[in-house]
């Protein structure tokens, strides 16, 4: 199963285009790894992108994936998430709030969005006397089907 879109749009992405507005040097190898994971419609960790990349480029090392990552990452231009799976995955950072369903039978993650949800949020914290300015949740979850629980 591959989450991965066409790779070889001519057209920068958004990844390619916050790096450039921070005056990060875009070498083709850091601009493989931005386009693999701004088409990435799934979370991948380091190597799982490492993968995808060597499918476009097999000049790009492991290392290179690692260090570009940490580098996106530091720049605010990609988010990491720790899904209780002991390895990082990653997203590009979105204008759009959205909060993550984890599927822990087979790793899937699911984007939703909840004004319900996000009410409550807001309204829990003013009841304990705060302004929500930020949150994260995810959802742990298996299938309704699951005999396993």
């Amino acid at each position: 199963m591959t989450a991965l879109k066409s790779v070889s749009e001519p057209h920068p992405t958004d990844i390619e285009r916050r790096c450039a507005a921070t005056g990060m040097r875009m070498t083709e190898q850091r601009r493989v790894i931005a386009r693999v994971l701004a088409e990435s419609s799934d979370h991948p960790d380091v190597e799982e992108l490492y993968r995808r990349c060597v499918a476009v480029d097999d000049k790009i090392s492991i290392s290179t994936v690692y260090r570009t990552v940490k580098l996106f990452e530091d720049a605010g231009i990609i988010e990491r998430h720790d899904f209780r799976e002991g390895r990082a995955r990653y997203e590009q950072v979105q204008e759009n709030h959205h909060d993550h369903l984890i599927n822990l039978r087979d790793g899937k993650v699911i984007e939703f969005t909840s004004e319900e949800i996000e009410k409550l949020q807001a309204e829990i914290a003013r009841k304990l006397g705060y302004k929500l300015v930020d949150h994260r949740l995810e959802l742990y979850c298996v299938p309704l089907d699951d005999d396993k629980t």
